[in-house]
């Protein structure tokens, strides 16, 4: 007879139970989401994850002890798994259905969609499935084999990532830092507005940007909105390919200067400087609104006013802003033990002083490439290098049980 079928919570439970028990969870979760809100990771804050941490090795370790009890084997069960992992893919799912809002944001959703990981429900079932995979994992090692290798790296490494993500979520600190050029900041603001003092200090030598050739578009003056209405026109300005036709309007290149100063009300001269901005010299003709015309344009900046050209009583022809191409800063970082870093930051090239990583943010936006300052986003993830140990031994176990199943099917061919 099925086991699926005798009574409701006799020994040894399997699915029915198992989804059950997870149901529950998460009705308890909803619950205290409800009562008090999102899950406050300020409150296993090490030491305290370290203490949860060996409390639940600890509990683990108990359970291995009594392997052959009912509650141990329906914890190294499969049917639980399914059950976990069935929870674990629901809060997935509307996580990724659901905007998610920062941790201080106002507003957030009373059942806690919008916060999913912060929320009580998925805290609950994350944990109870790590001593699922804690239990499943440990009666595997009661029956030690070499040949089982590949299982054990791989179920020992998405425990080692979990674990790590877990408990090390409490840990994770996200500061921005606004660094003057030429001077040394170690001041940040938190969610609060508070002023803290980080144990690093960040000095910043240099700031350098490259920017794009900016585009020419035609707009609208009523609304801003460029032209055609629906599907806008946009030239990037080529000094090759000198020519160019939005909705009508034949726009020939003369001049281009990439760092330009305003030299009269209406002409420009190339002087490389803070405060310069792009320029262009441009005839503009349509035939059949009898229109022809040259004059300089500029996207204009924080030192210089933007010149456009009107080309009738709606339109005009404008320079948009330059994007960044590149932008880098020269920094050296102190750190509390007399150590000095330097590096080149870069987006996408942080730097690793300890356990923070050094992200390169942003800038002063108006200023552009004459920015007197520049930011820095600065992690602290004590446990980052758990979760790399963790994800290198679940992959390298993945990749094992698939090379030991494929000799296990070319054995059973032959």
């Amino acid at each position: 007879m099925n086991k699926n079928s005798g009574p409701w919570w006799k020994a040894p439970w399997s699915y029915k139970e198992s989804f059950a028990v997870v149901g529950g969870l998460i009705a308890s979760g909803i619950m205290l989401q409800l009562s008090i809100g999102n899950f406050d990771y300020e409150i296993i804050r090490y030491p305290v994850n370290i203490y949860l941490l060996i409390l639940t090795l600890i509990i683990v370790a108990v359970l291995t002890l009594r392997h052959k009890s009912h509650l141990f084997q329906w914890l190294a069960a499969v049917p639980l798994s399914v059950a976990n992992i069935s929870g674990l893919l629901l809060y997935s799912i509307i996580m990724g259905l659901t905007m998610q809002a920062p941790a201080n944001a106002d507003g957030q959703s009373a059942l806690g969609f919008d916060a999913v990981t912060r929320s009580w429900p998925f805290v609950i079932v994350f944990y109870f499935t790590l001593l699922n995979l804690s239990c499943v994992t440990a009666r595997r090692l009661l029956n030690f084999h070499w040949r089982d290798y590949a299982f054990y790296l791989n179920h020992l490494g998405l425990l080692v990532l979990l674990y790590a993500g877990g408990f090390g979520a409490a840990d994770l600190r996200r500061y921005v830092m606004h660094v003057e050029e030429g001077a040394t900041e170690w001041r940040v603001y938190n969610e609060k507005d508070d002023v803290l003092e980080l144990p690093l200090a960040i000095k910043l030598n240099d700031f350098y940007m490259e920017e794009y050739i900016p585009k020419l578009a035609i707009i609208d003056r009523r609304t801003g909105d460029a032209i055609p209405n629906g599907n806008p026109q946009m030239w990037q300005i080529d000094t090759t390919r000198t020519t160019a036709n939005i909705a009508g309007w034949n726009i020939q290149l003369e001049k281009y200067i990439h760092e330009a100063v305003r030299k009269s009300d209406s002409t420009y001269q190339q002087i490389p400087m803070p405060g310069s901005c792009p320029a262009a010299l441009v005839k503009v003709e349509n035939n059949v609104a009898g229109f022809s015309q040259s004059g300089w344009i500029c996207c204009g900046n924080f030192a210089q006013l933007y010149m456009t050209m009107q080309l009738n009583d709606t339109l005009s022809l404008v320079m948009t802003r330059p994007e960044p191409k590149l932008f880098r800063s020269d920094i050296e970082v102190y750190t509390p033990d007399e150590k000095t870093y330097q590096a080149q930051l870069e987006v996408n090239k942080p730097l690793r002083v300890g356990h923070w990583m050094i992200y390169q943010y942003s800038y002063d936006a108006d200023a552009g490439k004459a920015s007197a300052y520049s930011s820095f986003e600065l992690v602290y993830d004590p446990w980052m290098t758990w979760v790399y140990v963790g994800i290198f031994m679940f992959l390298a176990g993945s990749i094992f049980l698939l090379w030991e199943g494929n000799k296990k099917a070319r054995r059973k061919k032959a």
